[in-house]
This record gives C-alpha cells, structure tokens and sequence, in this order.
C-alpha cells in the first residue's frame, strides 16, 4: 500500500464529505463522523496495526513518534495537511491494539458570525482583561470558538497574543497583531510552565488550550488579575459547574482565596453544543454567563447554585440562558423536540418555555 496516497484519500474524504473526525483502528474500515454520526469508509480496505502505525509515522514528528514508541501509551500531534486544512491527532493503544482519531481543524479561521455565535460574545474581543471560559463535553466546537474570537482580536487591534496548546490547532495569520504559538512538549514543558513564561514575553493575551490541573488554574487566574486577557476551555456542562471545579480543584484551605481571585478576575463563561439541525449539519446552542455584581458575589459567598437563575433573569444584561435558546430553535422550527430536551440539562425548566 502506497501510505501517503492513501492517508490523502482518507483527509481528502474528510474535507469533500464535510465530517469532523477520522478514526483509524486495527480491524475496521476508516471511519468519519458527519453532522454527529459515524460512517464507515467502505471504499477502503479494513485497517491493520501496520497501516497505522505507518499513518502515525507519516503524521508525527520523529521526536513525538519515538516517545510514543518507547514509554508513552498516547500520543498528541497535529498534521498539516498541504495548504488545505490541519488535523489534531491521537494515537493511542487500546486492548493492544493501536487506533488513531484525528479531528478537523480548517485553514481558515471563521468568524464569529460565520459560526452562528451570539453577538455578545464580541465584548470579550473587546476586553484588554480578564479570564473568559469556553466549556463543554468534547467535540462541541470549544476551540473553534476561541480561535474565532483571538481572530476578531487580531483583525481588529495591535495587541502581543501568545497561545499555548497541545497540540496546536489553528495557525493564525498574522494581522494588526503579533501572534506567537506555542505548543506543549516542543515550544514549553507544560501549559502552566507556558502561562508563567507568557507574563515575561510583553503579552496582552494569552489562549491556554486547556486547564488540566490546579497550577494551570491558578497561574491563568493570576495572569487574569494583572492585567491579561486570559482564554481557555474546561470539560464542564455549564458557568456554575465551571466555577465549583475551578474552586474544587484547590485544597480547603486555600479556596476561600481562590473564590476572592475568581470572583474579580472571571469575565464570562460560555457553554455550547453542537445540535443536529433538521435541514442537515449542526447548529450551536449556547449558555452565557456574564460576570455582573450578582455573579460575583455569588463566588465569594458560595452560592454558586444560583448562577443559574442570575442567567435566566440576565437576558437584557446580555446573558443566554441555554433552555431558552434550545427552546427558540424548536420553535423555529430548527431543531426537534426530542434533541432539545436531550441537550438540555433542565429539561423540566425546557419543558415550561416550549
């Protein structure tokens, strides 16, 4: 088999087809995902522990693929595929065996109206800083939603951004700002390691690709309160989850300070989902949270079990209340019933506003 022909039919497939990701495993046809469902490649032949270990040979850095080889169970890399999109790639065994997901990541970045975002989400463009979260389970579009709004940044005003990633996804051409991108494991150690050298290198803004551990939590917060525009995801299913895990994830004797620091540095919070749309592909629905007076006190009194009525009351403020959202698309006639109330985290409160 010709590897490199065949891996460019796979990503070529990828692209034409519309799909998100690419899944290589041992024994199985290539499989893409498209609009959320997943479909086999039956045009290929099944796929062996060779073929893909030759596929991760032909994507993976040397450095990268001897790790993987030696002491590592996984492996997170990106791809450049020619001048047409990238891929972010994990290798990893499973039941000794070796599969590879690849997600999507196209060449260009679109814009926050391209990606049917709410308008308000422009204020955090705007902000010189603060610490802003996009949130939610994997594959719901968190870091296409940042790369949208570090573009509108970019095209916008003169400002130093640094991004820390593992792997790096969107590769940003440069505008009105300077825009350096680092990636964990060759650029810097960690994305903690990565925030802290940031705060020497002259930065107005920082994207971290993800808050994995408490020192990483603790070093953006700070970055936030001294005078950074700080953005980044967690895997959380809405603002006031995202709060207590951030507070959760520091010892009990230090989250009455954590609580204070985030309380004045947190500027919003937006949890999305992607919603299968009935014409075809995906439409976003969305909770934001927008930092207030009320907000804030509810961190540093830990009453964060009522955030949630802050943002269903907060709509002139801004705010986007998720039921509400999925509730106009029903109406609309966009999205089924059945799919709001499966991505609705209150489906009773849903049930009243439909």
């Amino acid at each position: 088999m010709n590897y490199e022909l065949e891996l460019e039919k796979l990503l070529e497939t990828v692209i034409t087809e519309g799909a998100s990701d690419l899944h290589l495993s041992e024994g199985r046809y290539p499989t893409i995902r498209i609009s959320g469902q997943l479909i086999p490649v039956v045009s290929s032949a099944q796929l062996t522990h060779d073929d893909i270990k030759e596929f991760v040979n032909i994507m993976a850095s040397s450095a990268k693929r001897k790790n993987f080889d030696i002491d590592s169970t996984e492996l997170d890399f990106s791809y450049k595929y020619k001048d047409k999109a990238r891929f972010r790639g994990n290798a990893y065994h499973q039941q000794g065996a070796l599969s590879v997901a690849l997600r999507f990541i196209p060449k260009t970045v679109r814009t926050i109206t391209d990606l049917m975002l709410p308008v308000e989400l422009e204020q955090f463009a705007h902000k010189k800083q603060g610490f802003f979260l996009v949130v939610g389970p994997v594959g719901q579009g968190k870091s296409t939603t940042l790369a949208a709004i570090i573009e509108s940044i970019n095209q916008e005003r003169a400002e130093h951004i640094v991004t820390i990633e593992n792997p790096t996804e969107y590769l940003y051409e440069q505008k009105k700002s300077i825009i350096d991108q680092r990636e964990v494991g060759i650029d810097t150690d960690s994305f903690e390691s990565g925030l802290i050298s940031a705060l020497r290198q002259d930065v107005n803004v920082i994207l971290v690709g993800e808050m994995r551990d408490r020192e990483t939590m603790a070093a953006a917060v700070t970055a936030a309160e001294t005078g950074h525009l700080v953005l980044s995801t967690l895997h959380t299913n809405n603002a006031a989850q995202t709060v207590d895990r951030i507070i959760d994830s520091f010892p009990a004797n230090q989250q009455d300070q954590i609580r204070i620091q985030l309380s004045n540095a947190l500027a919003g919070v937006l949890s999305q989902r992607l919603v299968p749309r009935i014409s075809g592909g995906l439409i976003p629905v969305f909770e934001l949270m927008i930092t207030n007076n009320a907000i804030q006190n509810l961190i540093r009194e830990k009453r964060t079990h009522e955030i949630n009525t802050v943002i269903e009351t907060g709509s002139q403020e801004g705010m986007i209340d998720m039921n509400r959202c999925l509730a106009e698309l029903v109406q609309r006639g966009e999205i089924t019933m059945e799919d709001a109330y499966a991505h609705s985290l209150n489906p009773k409160m849903l049930q009243r506003l439909i």
